[in-house]
């Protein structure tokens, strides 16, 4: 008890550290999990034979996460007087390099209904329709890409510039309510890569390589605790030892 009194103040810095450092450790164990899960879900629905869209009358019941990364194919009308730019810092797939615009058109399918397919990516030099006259698809088309949930906003997300037709993240609501389009799905495509004519945009700018560091995150906060625990365990021998030490040279 005695050793107890001399460093309690100490003793509880050093349990709510270890707790602290150790439950942040346990959160990114877990958190290890469920991006291993994601990562292998998105994996099988990527490599998985692209099928119809789900019927527009299923839309509104539509949850993100029974379709996000589903391969879709899409026939009807791009309506390139109402496509919009999603800035990019950096190109992703297979246009590679940056900064440039993300071309999302709407699509109006033959079944009815309206989907936002984000056809590719261009150059900031491209981003004129008229620079890329020849990749402005006319008819009937078809697409072929992946489902994609709205993208969210973090804080470092600039505000959206709707007068300028300028977008920092995919949300196809959004979308719909400037261009006043009613029948619009919740969810946009990303087109694959197959290539449009004059070679722009280019497709295939979906991100599937999601970084997953939760274990080396995980192991540096058990490490903080093991060492926040040795570092305390350390100083409290040393003052012990050097306690008794003076006790002796004072008898």
């Amino acid at each position: 008890m005695g050793l107890l009194r001399r460093h309690f103040v100490l003793l509880i810095c050093v349990v709510l550290g270890v707790g602290l450092c150790s439950g942040l450790g346990f959160w990114q164990w877990h958190r290890l999990a469920w991006k291993e899960g994601l990562l292998a879900q998105i994996a099988a629905r990527r490599d998985a034979s692209p099928a119809p869209p789900p019927p527009r009358a299923d839309w509104p019941g539509l949850k993100p996460d029974d379709y996000d990364y589903r391969p879709v194919t899409l026939r009807g009308v791009f309506d390139h007087t109402k496509e919009s730019y999603l800035f990019r810092a950096s190109a992703t797939g297979a246009a590679g390099g940056g900064p440039g615009y993300e071309i999302v058109a709407p699509l109006r399918l033959d079944g009815g209904g309206v989907v936002f397919v984000n056809r590719g990516f261009v150059p900031a030099e491209l981003k004129d329709p008229a620079a890329r006259a020849t990749g402005q698809i006319a008819g009937e088309t078809q697409v072929t890409g992946l489902m994609r949930r709205p993208e969210s906003r973090n804080f470092f997300t600039p505000p959206d510039e709707p007068a300028k037709n300028l977008w920092f993240t995919r949300d196809p609501s959004a979308l719909a309510a400037h261009w006043s389009l009613a029948e619009s799905a919740p969810f946009s495509v990303d087109a694959d890569a197959a290539p449009n004519p004059g070679g722009w945009p280019k497709g295939a700018a979906t991100v599937t390589t999601i970084p997953n560091n939760h274990l080396s995150y995980a192991l540096t906060w058990f490490a903080l605790a093991a060492t926040l625990a040795a570092v305390a365990g350390l100083y409290v021998w040393r003052r012990e030892i050097a306690g008794r030490e003076a006790g002796r040279e004072t008898r």
